[in-house]
Parts: C-alpha cells; sequence; structure tokens
C-alpha cells in the first residue's frame, strides 16, 4: 500500500489536500482495505454469521474520523452492501422467511455497518475523541446485531437458554467485544499518527 499511502498523504499534497477526489480514492482504498481485512477470520466463525476479524472495521471508522461524517457515512453504508453480498451466498442455506431475511438484511448488515459512520463524530476533540467515536461506531454496529438476533433469529435459539436477548448478547458478544477491544488499541497508536491528525483535527468535511 505504499503507492496508496504517499497518494494520501504525500505526493502532491499542495495540490491535492483535502480536494473531493483525493477523498474518493482514499475512501475507495479504505473500502478495499476493510473488505480484504474482513476475509481474515481470527478464530471460530459463529454458526449463524458473525466473525472476529483482523481490524477489519478500522479503514471505514478512519474515512469518518479523517473526512467526517458524511464521508464516513457514504464509506460505510457501500461497505454494508460489499459485506452483504460476500455473505449472501452462505447465508440462503439457514433456511430463513422472508422477515428474517429482511430483518437480517436491515440489522445485520446495513444498519449495522453503516453505524461505523458515525465514527469521527468526536474527530475535532483530539486523539481520545477519535478514539471513542471509533468504539462508539462499533458499540452500535453490536447493538445493532442484538436486535437482530433478539427478534429475527430467536427460533434458532439453543436449548437451555430461555431469553432471546440474553443469548443475543452472549451470542454477539463472542465476536463482537474482541473486535471492539482490538478496534480500540488499534485506533489509540494509528491516531496519533502525524500525517492522521493533520486530516481530523479540522471542523472541514
Amino acid at each position: 500500500l505504499s503507492g496508496a499511502e504517499n497518494f494520501i498523504f504525500g505526493g502532491n499534497r499542495k495540490t491535492m489536500k483535502n480536494t473531493k477526489t483525493k477523498k474518493l480514492v482514499t475512501c475507495a482504498i479504505m473500502i478495499a482495505l476493510a473488505t480484504v481485512l474482513s476475509m481474515f477470520k481470527l478464530g471460530i466463525k459463529m454458526p449463524l454469521g458473525g466473525s472476529l476479524t483482523l481490524l477489519s472495521m478500522l479503514p471505514i471508522c478512519l474515512v469518518s474520523i479523517m473526512f467526517g461524517l458524511n464521508w464516513g457515512f457514504a464509506s460505510a453504508f457501500i461497505y454494508s452492501v460489499i459485506q452483504l453480498l460476500i455473505d449472501l451466498p452462505e447465508a440462503m442455506g439457514w433456511g430463513m422467511d422472508a422477515k428474517t431475511w429482511i430483518g437480517m438484511i436491515i440489522f445485520d448488515y446495513i444498519v449495522a455497518f453503516t453505524a461505523l459512520g458515525i465514527a469521527g463524530i468526536f474527530r475535532n476533540k483530539g486523539s481520545l475523541g477519535a478514539m471513542l467515536g471509533g468504539v462508539l461506531a462499533l458499540v452500535l454496529r453490536y447493538i445493532s446485531h442484538i436486535i437482530s438476533g433478539t427478534i429475527f433469529f430467536a427460533v434458532w435459539m439453543p436449548e437451555g437458554w430461555s431469553n432471546p436477548f440474553i443469548y443475543s448478547v452472549c451470542y454477539n458478544g463472542a465476536f463482537m467485544l474482541p473486535e471492539i477491544i482490538l478496534t480500540a488499541v488499534g485506533l489509540y497508536f494509528i491516531v496519533k499518527v502525524p500525517e492522521i491528525q493533520k486530516l481530523y483535527m479540522t471542523t472541514n468535511d
């Protein structure tokens, strides 16, 4: 990614800085990077979707932190559609009814991943604000998965569980809580990079 890094942080900085073209290309690079990282699974893949990935949420969060909420939400929405298309073949074998399909698409993909766009909400509050915004984004994704599991996937709740909400919290927490921790650690270090700080320490979107 050295060429991409040079484009984002170096090269024709005087003429390219904060231009729409540069932001569009950077967003495309970040979406592609997030998609590739999502394919690296850390641990066991959950039986009805969900897995711990190699910081796949971090690039999308960075878009919002660097360029603001408008760019963040747009990139996150595109990423949500890509993730849906990637997982669609596997989901087709789960035997879901129409209600579950709609709930899954909305809450496990469109809402869950688009929520990552809020990561830049505290982008003008320094490194701590940038990191907290990223954590908030993943927490909102976690909540969206919990809603989906409680309402639409309760029929798959194993024996021994009596409360769909508690089961959904535990099921989704098995991969989302480690994902939140890993992303928070990643953000802690990356938002301190001077080149990135120059991008998010501004009020311009």
